[in-house]
């Protein structure tokens, strides 16, 4: 006690407000630190407040319509208007349908038949069919819910007077869901594929761009550059092993999906570590990019954290991404992890082919360069 009292027998204040100063000239000083206090806070509240949303409104949506009649114009307009779906195309067949479910670019497909009107009227209770992408339950399961309320709203609209005989009892018609690609809603083989991008991204700029600016911190860099090694046979040393481990961590992840979550693999295990080796490289350059802008570990890890939170939260990795308004959705477009988390869902759940998965590869391709170009540029000044 009398030790620890002693402590402040001795205390100055002055002394103590020099220390204070001292620390924040040296915060404002470090730009990075600063930003990341006041950007980090901001961008997680235009994430959570604007753009993350749990009940997705207007899913794009695809219509096969094999006549053209008041009352499926009527079914059309109810969907529209119920503001869960937003005709975004008109497709001509299923096989189109289906094409268009597998590349992402709709979350439903709603299918009319020729008859339908003919047997509405005849009292036989047609049926109309509406195809989901159920990769992510939470997308469609709001939409899908009000499917019962938008045929007692056409029902009652369409059927008066002379054909209103046809409402009581059950509904004039009904609309079967057809759940495709994971029909029993299990959250996990939507999760567990999509978790693999996440943790590469995490892990890999992370792990690169923390031994880059280790590397200069400690004067080993401008040594090793001293020898006859050239800067680029250096740079493509040092991110071989990181591949290794990408390509590692993918195969944990593949195993363990399948032996002890029972996600199901539809697609090619050679497309899967094509694309793990497409979205490793993404990461890698993002990563150097980083090391190269950072003075120290410390800012290496803040610019890390800074690039990982918008692709964890805005991929449709944690929420549903059709849910996202279009800005977000546009920033999201930009990130590798949103096209690696179709690609991978794509090829496990779908079993997409190359012609499916093109859309979601050449935005990694285009990202990766630019970024490295970025690399290179920043990388040369860093070494001069």
């Amino acid at each position: 006690m009398s030790a620890w009292l002693g402590n402040f027998r001795g205390f100055s204040a002055a002394r103590w407000w020099g220390v204070v100063r001292k620390e924040f000239l040296q915060l404002r000083r470090d730009r990075v630190t600063f930003a990341m206090i006041v950007g980090i806070p901001i961008v997680q509240l235009a994430l959570f407040g604007f753009a993350i949303n749990t009940d997705p409104r207007h899913l794009p949506t695809a219509v096969i319509s094999a006549e053209q009649s008041e009352f499926s114009r009527s079914l059309v307009a109810a969907l529209r208007n119920s503001r869960y779906f937003a005709i975004t195309e008109e497709l001509p067949d299923e096989a189109a349908g289906r094409e268009a479910l597998a590349e992402g670019r709709v979350q439903f497909v709603l299918s009319i038949p020729a008859d339908f009107s003919k047997r509405l009227l005849r009292g036989e209770k047609p049926a109309v069919l509406l195809e989901a992408d159920a990769t992510d339950p939470t997308a469609t399961g709001m939409a899908l819910g009000a499917v019962e309320r938008i045929v007692a709203s056409v029902a009652s609209k369409d059927l008066r007077g002379p054909l209103a005989a046809l409402l009581p009892g059950a509904p004039p018609f009904e609309i079967r869901v057809h759940r495709l690609y994971n029909p029993e809603g299990v959250t996990q083989y939507n999760i567990i594929p999509g978790l693999m991008g996440v943790i590469l991204s995490m892990t890999l700029v992370m792990m690169t761009g923390l031994a880059m600016t280790r590397e200069r911190e400690r004067g080993t860099m401008e040594n090793l550059l001293a020898t006859p090694v050239r800067p680029l046979e250096v740079m493509s040393g040092k991110i071989v092993p990181y591949i290794a481990i990408g390509l590692l961590q993918a195969t944990i992840i593949l195993l363990a999906a399948r032996f002890v979550f029972g996600v199901p693999f539809f697609g090619s295990i050679v497309a899967v570590y094509l694309a793990a080796l497409l979205f490793i490289a993404a990461n890698l350059t993002v990563g150097i990019t980083l090391s190269s802008l950072a003075k120290n570990q410390l800012q290496a890890m803040q610019m890390t954290m800074f690039y990982f939170l918008p692709n964890m939260l805005l991929s449709g990795f944690m929420f549903p991404f059709a849910g996202m308004p279009a800005w977000a959705q546009w920033l999201a477009s930009v990130l590798p992890l949103t096209h690696f988390n179709r690609l991978i869902r794509g090829i496990v759940l779908k079993g997409n082919g190359w012609a499916e998965l093109w859309p979601s590869i050449w935005p990694i391709l285009v990202f990766t360069v630019i970024v490295m170009a970025v690399a290179v540029r920043f990388y040369r000044r860093t070494l001069d």
